[in-house]
């Protein structure tokens, strides 16, 4: 017996080193983790949904010319492996939480501050991203960057594209002399309940009510925060809903009138439905900027600032992916190849006579932008948000079980009735 299990043991001892044997002699052999071999290396980008050229309707694919470029480049395959959040904060939840890793994600300004603030992004090597310093605006990036105040040097973000909030209505619903028209007010107007739209996101949802009541989007006092839910909650009753992409089916088939989203998008739904207009309120709105950032816990962190160049380029050998990417999304764009780009100005005014100017002409708007708030802010926010929500879904619990119980009643006051007039009658 003691024989027989030591011939055991020494037998599953050495098919245990051949199988370990293959992997130990590709290690030491050098195989890189870049694909050494034939190996294709998954690279993992998060951006918001519809914000890059997809193949669809014959446009670009960026993400597939990349995957090109960068094997004809380096000789390496790699693979995009691509997906889309709907808002920030959906993005700070998976990136905080630690359970998934990403090569490359697409926040906004204020975000990108809060993940510099807690360590979440790595600082970049712009030996990688040659084209950020050659191509980008310098409002855009640098050191005097008026629109980069968010991170200081472009240390940790490359931006992408940028844009300002509005509001978008039917022209079909809202009179050309709505005397509402212009202003934020249209948003809390009675006259359209069950047609308007707000954002699903708590950051511009409250940014709609401070800039309506003329508040600080970025202030530290707890009553002008909850002032800006007081409002939101004067608007709940006449909302049709909280979306954030499922406005686009709502606005391009009719189904709503009104809503508050991002320019870009207003020219996307536009294409499907010319009924829309769009405009700036006069009381102020938020320009954000949307860039380009490799997280901490990112795998490929070389491959993944290479990728950002890419984006950056305009090499027609690979679809001129930033010129692709700024007329996909019809979004403004930083980069001064994409502005300077005639064939680009010409497509813009395709889409829409006034689509050019709408989207750069930001002396005549009214912004500000937004900022990363305190912890202590954040944790409020939070708590507001969740009463206003859940205020709404108790409001609409109470009223469906209050409208089955008297449908109950009504019931069994008619059986009641029917039979005691059958009881007379017999």
């Amino acid at each position: 017996m003691k024989k027989s299990n030591k011939f055991k043991r020494f037998s599953a001892l050495v098919l245990a080193l051949l199988c370990v044997l293959p992997s130990l002699l590709l290690s030491l052999s050098g195989c890189s983790a870049e694909g050494g071999s034939g190996e294709t290396v998954t690279l993992y980008v998060y951006n918001w949904g519809e914000y890059m050229s997809d193949g669809s309707e014959g446009t670009e694919d960026s993400n597939k010319r990349f995957e090109e470029w960068y094997f004809d480049t380096y000789g390496v395959k790699v693979k995009v492996n691509y997906s889309t959040f709907s808002s920030n904060e959906s993005l700070y939840a998976k990136l905080s939480s630690g359970s998934v890793s990403y090569d490359v994600v697409v926040p906004s300004d204020y975000m990108i501050e809060r993940l510099i603030s807690e360590d979440l992004l790595a600082p970049l090597n712009y030996d990688n991203i040659p084209l950020a310093k050659e191509n980008l605006l310098p409002e855009f990036f640098g050191e005097t960057s008026e629109h980069s105040a968010y991170d200081p040097g472009n240390v940790y973000s490359v931006p992408y594209l940028y844009g300002m909030i509005g509001i978008i209505y039917n022209t079909t619903m809202v009179d050309a002399d709505d005397p509402n028209l212009g202003s934020w007010q249209l948003m809390w107007d009675e006259k359209h309940a069950g047609n308007i739209l707000q954002f699903n996101n708590s950051r511009d949802a409250f940014g709609t009510a401070q800039y309506y009541l003329g508040l600080d989007v970025n202030s530290d006092s707890e009553a002008d925060w909850r002032a800006a839910l007081g409002k939101l909650k004067e608007q709940k009753p006449i909302l049709q809903g909280y979306v954030m992409d499922e406005i686009y089916n709502k606005m391009e088939n009719g189904s709503a009138g009104i809503a508050a989203y991002y320019a870009g998008d207003y020219l996307a739904m536009y294409e499907n439905n010319p009924d829309l207009e769009f405009f700036y309120p006069k009381e102020g709105t938020n320009l954000y900027v949307d860039a380009m950032c490799v997280p901490k816990s990112a795998q490929n962190k070389e491959i993944a600032e290479r990728y950002i160049n890419f984006m950056l380029s305009v090499d027609p050998n690979y679809g001129a992916p930033a010129i692709a990417n700024a007329e996909y999304t019809y979004y403004a764009s930083p980069n001064r190849m994409v502005v300077e780009n005639e064939e680009y100005v010409e497509y813009m005014g395709e889409i829409k006579d006034d689509a050019y100017e709408k989207m750069y002409d930001t002396d005549s708007v009214k912004t500000s932008t937004y900022k990363n708030l305190s912890g202590e802010k954040l944790i409020l926010i939070n708590q507001l948000w969740e009463e206003l929500k859940s205020d709404v879904t108790v409001s609409a619990g109470i009223y469906i079980i209050c409208g089955a119980i008297l449908i109950v009643l009504l019931g069994l006051g008619i059986f009641f009735a029917i039979r005691k007039r059958i009881r007379n009658i017999y």
